[in-house]
């Protein structure tokens, strides 16, 4: 009753280098050994991380005080503005 009529295209894949051709080991890339050194530090920061009185200070200006100033000094620009913005959300 119903014949199948698909046709089969052959299509051959073209190769697609990047950027002019693969990277070989022909290039002799040298390691910045600062980026590395960063690189380590970055990965163990949670263990090297201490607080202690002397920066305990410095942290708790950084993480509480200064995140807070610029909160309240925005908040009593908008207040002091009247922008809609403070007026439709209910706070007052």
């Amino acid at each position: 009753m119903f014949i199948n009529r698909t046709t089969h295209h052959h299509t051959q894949n073209q190769r697609r280098n990047m950027a002019g051709g693969g990277f070989t080991d022909k290039m002799h890339v040298q390691k910045n050994k600062f980026v590395e050194e960063w690189n380590g530090r970055r990965e163990i920061t949670e263990q090297a991380f201490e607080i202690n009185p002397g920066n305990l200070f410095q942290i708790i200006m950084m993480v509480m005080v200064i995140p807070y100033g610029i909160y309240d000094a925005t908040r009593r620009e908008l207040f002091k503005k009247g922008d809609r913005r403070h007026l439709k959300n209910g706070v007052v």
